[in-house]
C-alpha cells in the first residue's frame, strides 16, 4: 500500500480497519488535488482557474436518507422523527464493514482538518474520500491545520465518503441506495451513494449542533456573521431567498462567516474555513465578493460552460437551480481570520414575506425573538419550485430544522438567555413584498433594506419612536434615515386596509398552526411571543 503526503508521523488508517487500500494520499495541496481531479476525469478547469465538477444523480442533500444512530447515548437526547431518523447500531456496524471492504484497492484521499475557529470548541476531523474533488471541497470548507499542527492532530470525528458505494436497503436498513449516517458514539459519519459534497459539510454542522449545546452549553447557529470596525458583531439568520448572503456581505464590515457559527460566553466563532454559496444567475454586479472568489482552488458544482468557451454560464439551470461554489474564506478580501469576534449587539431574522404583511424592519422582545426563531418563517413565490403557483408559507425551526439533533426549544431557550445576559437587539427584517402580496405589491428595494440594517447597526434606530404591530406585536420604527416613512408600517402601503387586516390574520394563523407541533415543549416565555389573531366576523 503506497502512502504519500503530509501526515502525523506513524499515523495510518488501521484504526478504521482500512489496511488494504491501493494508495493513500494525505493532506494534498489544492494544486495537487486539482491535478488529481483532472487526471481522474472528475471535472474541468474554468477560465478563472476554478474546478468545475458534477455531483451526479443528487444535486442537493437528501433529508429522508439522513440517519442518526439511536443508542444509549442518544436515546433520550436526540429529537427523533422526520429530521433525525433513527438507525440501529448493529446495522451501522455492518454497513461500516461493507464500506471498509469496498475501500480495499481504492485510491483514498485523506484530510485532517477541524471545525470551530475557537480553540476551546474545536472539533478535529479526519475525512476519507474516494474522489479528489471531494477532498478539495473539505480543504475549502473546513479549517486548515498548520504543518506543525498536523504533527500532533488526533481526530475527534471521522467522515468516510464514497459516492460510488451504494447500500442495499433490504439488508442494510437504509431507505434507498444513498445514505448519510451519524454515529455519535463511534464519532463517525458514513456517506455513500451520493456525490453531493454538501452532505459532508452539513453532517459536521449537525454534529456540532448536538455537541455544543448538549455538552458545552454553547449555542450553535445556522447564520452568517460580520463585524464592524469598532468590533460590533452582527448575526443574520434567514432561509434561502431572504438575502442572508447579500446583506451580510458588506465591504464596510469584516466577514466572520456565511453559514455556521457558535456563540460562547464571550465571542461568536465560525465553524468553517470557507463558503458554500449559490451561484445561479451570479453576476459581478450583484455579488462582487463571490464572483471574485471563484478562482484557482475554488470549486463550482453542477454548472455549465458557455458553448465553445471555458467561461461558466451562471444562468444555466440545465442540471439544477442549486448550482454552488465552494471556496476558502481567504478568497474573500475582507474576511476575518481567525474567524472570530465578540458577542453580537444586533441579530437580524430575515424573511421574504410574499404576503406583504410583515414590516420592513421591526424590533422583537425576548419572547417574540424566541417564538420567531423557532418559527423560522419565509415564503416561496411562484416559479421558485415546480408546482408553486402562488405564495406559500415556509417554516424551518431555528432557520435550519434539517440540521437540529436537539428539540428546537433547546436552541430558542439558549437564545433567550443570551439576549438577557448581553442586552442584544433582535430585528425582524422583511426583504419581501410591500404594498400588497406577490403579484400586487412590489419587492422591497434592496437600498431601503440596507439603509434599515445600517440604521440598526449604528444605533440610529435607538433614537426614534416605535409603534406596535396590531397582530404580531412587534415594534415598528416610525422613521428611519434614508427610508420613506410611509413604508415602515406595511398597512399604510396597502390601498385596501381591510384586505391587509385579513391577510395579516391569515398569516398569523399559519404561524400558530406551524408552532403547534412545538408547543408542548415550549415554556411560557416562548408562548407569549405568538401573534394575536383577531376573531373575524
Amino acid at each position: 500500500m503506497k502512502e504519500f503526503g503530509n501526515k502525523r508521523t506513524g499515523m495510518d488508517l488501521s484504526s478504521l480497519g482500512i489496511t488494504e487500500a491501493k494508495e493513500i494520499l494525505w493532506n494534498l495541496t489544492p494544486a495537487e488535488l486539482v491535478e488529481a481531479a483532472l487526471q481522474n476525469g472528475e471535472g474541468f478547469l474554468t477560465d478563472t482557474g476554478a474546478l468545475m465538477c458534477d455531483t451526479g444523480k443528487f444535486t442537493g442533500r437528501s433529508p429522508k436518507d439522513r440517519f442518526v444512530v439511536r443508542d444509549e447515548n442518544t436515546q433520550d437526547s436526540v429529537w427523533w422523527g422526520d429530521v433525525n431518523i433513527a438507525f440501529e447500531p448493529a446495522k451501522f456496524d455492518a454497513l461500516y464493514q461493507k464500506m471498509v471492504a469496498h475501500l480495499s484497492g481504492c485510491t483514498l484521499y485523506v484530510r485532517d482538518a477541524y471545525a470551530g475557529a475557537h480553540p476551546e470548541y474545536r472539533l478535529n476531523l479526519r475525512i476519507v474520500n474516494t474522489q479528489a474533488w471531494h477532498n478539495l471541497f473539505c480543504n475549502n470548507m473546513f479549517l486548515r491545520p498548520s504543518a506543525k499542527e498536523l504533527e500532533t492532530i488526533t481526530p475527534d470525528f471521522t467522515i468516510i465518503c464514497a459516492p460510488e458505494f451504494e447500500a442495499d436497503p433490504a439488508v442494510d436498513g437504509t431507505r434507498q441506495a444513498n445514505f448519510a449516517i451519524i454515529n455519535f458514539s463511534r464519532k463517525m459519519i458514513l456517506i455513500g451513494g451520493t456525490g453531493y459534497a454538501g452532505e459532508m459539510k452539513k453532517g459536521i454542522f449537525s454534529v456540532l449542533n448536538y455537541l455544543l449545546p448538549h455538552e458545552k452549553n454553547t449555542l450553535s447557529m445556522h447564520c452568517s456573521a460580520n463585524v464592524g470596525k469598532d468590533g460590533d458583531t452582527a448575526i443574520f439568520f434567514g432561509l434561502s431567498g431572504t438575502g442572508k448572503t447579500t446583506l451580510s456581505a458588506d465591504p464596510e464590515r469584516g466577514l466572520i462567516g456565511d453559514d455556521e457559527h457558535g456563540w460562547t460566553k464571550d465571542s461568536v466563532f465560525n465553524f468553517e474555513g470557507g463558503c458554500y454559496a449559490k451561484v445561479i444567475d451570479l453576476t459581478r454586479e450583484k455579488e462582487p465578493q463571490i464572483w471574485d472568489a471563484i478562482k484557482f482552488g475554488a470549486i463550482v458544482e453542477n454548472t455549465r460552460f458557455i458553448e465553445g468557451t471555458r467561461t461558466v454560464d451562471y444562468t444555466n439551470k440545465s442540471v439544477t437551480e442549486n448550482t454552488r461554489t465552494a471556496y476558502p474564506i481567504y478568497h474573500i478580501e475582507n474576511a476575518v481570520e481567525p474567524s472570530r469576534a465578540g458577542i453580537p449587539k444586533n441579530i437580524f431574522f430575515l424573511t421574504a414575506d410574499a404576503f406583504g404583511v410583515l414590516p420592513p424592519i421591526s424590533r422583537l422582545n425576548k419572547c417574540q425573538a424566541m417564538y420567531h426563531f423557532i418559527s423560522g418563517y419565509t415564503a416561496k413565490v411562484a416559479g421558485t419550485e415546480v408546482g408553486v403557483t402562488e405564495p406559500q408559507t415556509t417554516f424551518s425551526a431555528c432557520f435550519g430544522a434539517a440540521f437540529l439533533p436537539l428539540h428546537p426549544t433547546r436552541y430558542a431557550e439558549m437564545l433567550g438567555k443570551k439576549m438577557t445576559e448581553n442586552n442584544v437587539n433582535v430585528w425582524l427584517v422583511n426583504t419581501g413584498w410591500t404594498g400588497g402580496a406577490y403579484g400586487t405589491g412590489s419587492r422591497m428595494k434592496l437600498s431601503y433594506t440596507r439603509a434599515m440594517i445600517t440604521a440598526a447597526l449604528n444605533g440610529a434606530l435607538d433614537q426614534v419612536s416605535f409603534v406596535k404591530h396590531p397582530v404580531f406585536g412587534v415594534e415598528m420604527p416610525e422613521s428611519c434615515p434614508h427610508v420613506p416613512a410611509d413604508i415602515l408600517n406595511p398597512r399604510n402601503t396597502w390601498s385596501d386596509k381591510e384586505a391587509y387586516d385579513h391577510k395579516a390574520n391569515e398569516l398569523a394563523r399559519s404561524f400558530i398552526k406551524n408552532f403547534s407541533k412545538y408547543a408542548d415543549f415550549a415554556n411560557d416565555e416562548i408562548l407569549v411571543g405568538a401573534p394575536e389573531v383577531a376573531v373575524e366576523v
